[in-house]
């Protein structure tokens, strides 16, 4: 008989007692609020815990000589996504002032976009207007992944009003890679990249460009998103009243629709022949369990910092959001007329997670929230995208991918300052709030230990705790971890919990953490070690979950490299 207990979704459809209430007003403060009142018509808004002034924008340094100028604006627009009326949407549109007009792609039909397509070694300048209707409405740009200087990152200190112009100008030094970029205004985030506001940057060059992997219309970018849409197509956010919304923030937002490339009901027309899949979470919270329908294991050849260092298959694989993988998949040996899935597997152990009898005891007399019954829960299978194979394409018998790759730069831990004496990240929830060591976002604050030396190696440990004394998620819940500025090496994952082991075995054979993250997913009660190098730009950095409701709660500090 499967298990069932309620859980704290399932809340969102029930009526809330009392207590929750109170234990809401009670972690709100006058300086750390845990939620604000409504964004325009998308429900219950996200919290601000320190308001930022907006930052007056920056012109563009003429003696800068950019290889590729473009102009970014986040606009509202409609797009006709589902039968009947067109959906209201918030979008990026591209346009190319200098360079090859395939620099900026925009995607037909689509809720997002557009697609960057640059090389290493190109200076690039991005002039980036902020023309979104809400008048409240900052925003920012986070090249995520891209080693850049901290004014061009996208800090939430320098996000700017509406009309009102920030051009960024950097140099891309980055491997060959799949990277993207979103807004990152604090308490604003998950709303502006659920409406709309997200889209890729691919970076190329010549030692990938060596291996003759597949491009062109080969190439495939797959943007995976979830969203949920009202009775009249416009989107949902944070829904169901003030408690509803607070109960999502707290969890993070789940849709009931999946999106590719910011499609409903999509689908892939192929060839019979080798393909380049490039597979990035966008969601704002949702985890993905990816497999092929018919069992077929996946060939990943890429993660968040390019190419591994040679081809890994995998059963499945799990992505968190802001994680991105490149698969290979030829399709040499289907028949015209064959269709496969592209499948979320289930999965356990993320959120909601039983408190186990050993530990009953230390619960101090609360009982485990409970809630839940969403359309679609976290952790549930479900179709992602419907693979057609339309025309015969057969290479002349096949492509032969390559048994390695170019080497990935790797870090030494012998280098590390404190290879003996990681510096520790535990993640909590108390009262409603998570944290980072015992403290949330304090805008422009780096604490002391948060303070780290430009040119040096370091260990970082994040501990995902339990919250025995919190009614919500006592065990703990999963979290994307991403770190501003660097490309790191995950170099060691422990369950300290021997409790959780059966929801953990459900998902750990889909980590692949052999080449370069920016981004990692941490299980409830796991312990992660990475390795870490602070080159090239002193400043202020951002690290913080990426389920972008966290974020926006306060999920998220500053580190200082000095």
């Amino acid at each position: 008989m499967k298990k069932f207990f309620i859980t704290r979704r399932r809340l969102l459809r029930t009526s809330v007692s009392s207590s929750v209430l109170f234990l809401a007003g009670c972690a709100t403060t006058a300086t750390q609020p845990m939620m604000g009142m409504n964004h325009g018509n998308m429900g219950v808004g996200a919290a601000k815990p320190m308001e930022m002034k907006p930052h007056p924008g920056r012109v563009p340094n003429e003696a800068f000589g950019a290889d590729v100028d473009i102009v970014l604006r986040a606009i509202q627009t409609e797009v006709a996504l589902l039968s009947g009326r067109a959906t209201q949407v918030w979008r990026y549109e591209g346009q190319v002032l200098k360079g090859d007009n395939g620099t900026v792609t925009m995607l037909p039909n689509s809720s997002i976009g557009p697609i960057i397509r640059v090389r290493r070694g190109q200076k690039v300048r991005v002039r980036f207007s902020n023309q979104l209707p809400d008048k409240t409405a900052l925003s920012v740009v986070h090249w995520h992944g891209l080693h850049l200087p901290e004014d061009m990152d996208g800090h939430p200190r320098i996000a700017i009003a509406p009309d009102s112009t920030y051009t960024y100008e950097f140099e891309v030094t980055d491997r060959a890679g799949t990277y993207w970029f979103h807004p990152h205004p604090h308490g604003d985030t998950a709303r502006q990249v659920y409406r709309g506001l997200a889209g890729m940057f691919i970076v190329s060059d010549d030692e990938e460009q060596a291996l003759k992997l597949p491009v062109g219309e080969f190439d495939v970018p797959l943007v995976l998103q979830d969203r949920v849409f009202d009775a009249d197509n416009q989107l949902l956010y944070l829904g169901m009243g003030m408690m509803g919304g607070m109960m999502e923030q707290m969890m993070g937002f789940l849709g009931d629709k999946i999106l590719v490339n910011g499609r409903p009901n999509a689908g892939l027309d192929v060839a019979t022949r080798a393909y380049r899949l490039r597979v990035l979470n966008g969601s704002n919270a949702r985890i993905y369990k990816l497999a092929w329908s018919d069992g077929s294991p996946l060939m990943i050849i890429g993660t968040d910092g390019g190419l591994l260092d040679k081809p890994v298959q995998r059963h499945y694989l799990m992505l968190s959001p802001g994680e991105r993988a490149e698969i290979f998949v030829d399709f040499n040996k289907r028949k015209v007329g064959d269709s496969l899935k592209l499948v979320s597997l289930a999965f356990e152990g993320a959120e909601n997670v039983p408190v186990p009898a050993a530990y009953q005891s230390q619960m101090r007399g609360m009982g485990q929230m409970m809630m839940g019954g969403e359309a679609l829960p976290l952790g549930h299978a479900f179709d992602v995208l419907t693979v057609n194979i339309r025309r015969d394409d057969n290479q002349g018998g096949g492509y032969t991918l390559p048994i390695a790759f170019n080497q990935v730069p790797r870090l030494n831990i012998g280098d590390a300052v404190n290879a003996a004496r990681p510096r520790l990240f535990e993640i909590d929830h108390q009262m409603m709030n998570w944290r980072f060591n015992g403290k949330q976002w304090e805008g422009d604050v780096a604490a002391a230990n948060e303070q780290v030396k430009l040119n040096t190696t370091e260990v970082w440990e994040f501990v995902n705790k339990l919250n025995l004394g919190e009614m919500m998620d006592p065990m703990g819940m999963a979290h994307p971890i991403h770190i501003h500025g660097v490309q790191f090496q995950v170099i060691e994952r422990t369950l300290a919990v021997p409790e959780l082991q059966p929801g953990y075995d459900t998902v750990r054979a889909g980590f692949v953490d052999d080449g370069l993250k920016d981004t990692f997913l941490m299980m409830p009660g796991e312990r992660v070690k990475v390795l870490l190098r602070f080159k090239d730009f002193a400043g202020k950095f951002v690290y913080h979950c990426h389920n972008l409701e966290h974020e926006d709660q306060g999920l998220m500090r500053n580190y200082q490299v000095q």
